[in-house]
């Protein structure tokens, strides 16, 4: 009886290919993270509202709270509005938290759109907050938020 050879041949690494996997690993580690920060996304938001902080209110971020994918999460934000005289939202900006860049998305409204409201699809890599912030035609601002939970990262279904 003979015995079967390996399928696969052996492979031993050189001492030049460890170190520079080693140190490949390391730079990985040691490299910045690809998220934004809740301080990048509050920088968003003041250079989107000139430097004015938002009133919490008005504004409605619709959003499931527990994610099971973040892959393409529904979204829908509104704000209660006459959209007439100085109670007219003319835009509405979308930021997170955790995403590569905080700012999502912003839309215009004008006399034609009837309502403030908008809905789009996002990709979420992360559990996170998610804010919409109004600008009104009287100068303005006001914002809501909610916190999502994310059990599978967009990214990793990328791989």
């Amino acid at each position: 009886m003979t015995q079967n050879p390996s399928p696969l041949p052996s492979y031993t690494p050189t001492r030049r290919q460890m170190i520079a996997a080693g140190t490949g690993f390391a730079a990985l580690m040691l490299a910045p993270s690809a998220q934004a920060t809740t301080q990048e996304m509050e920088k968003a938001i003041l250079a989107f509202t000139g430097g004015v902080k938002p009133r919490e209110s008005r504004v409605t971020v619709d959003i499931p709270v527990l994610l099971e994918s973040g892959a393409s999460v529904p979204t829908k934000v509104s704000v209660e509005s006459a959209m007439q005289g100085d109670d007219f939202v003319t835009s509405l900006a979308l930021f997170n938290e955790k995403n590569p860049q905080p700012n999502v998305a912003v839309f215009h409204f004008s006399a034609r759109s009837g309502q403030a409201t908008a809905q789009t699809r996002i990709r979420l890599g992360d559990s996170q907050k998610i804010v919409a912030v109004a600008k009104m035609r009287d100068g303005s601002y006001y914002m809501g938020a909610i916190e999502v939970i994310v059990t599978l990262p967009a990214c990793a279904e990328d791989a």
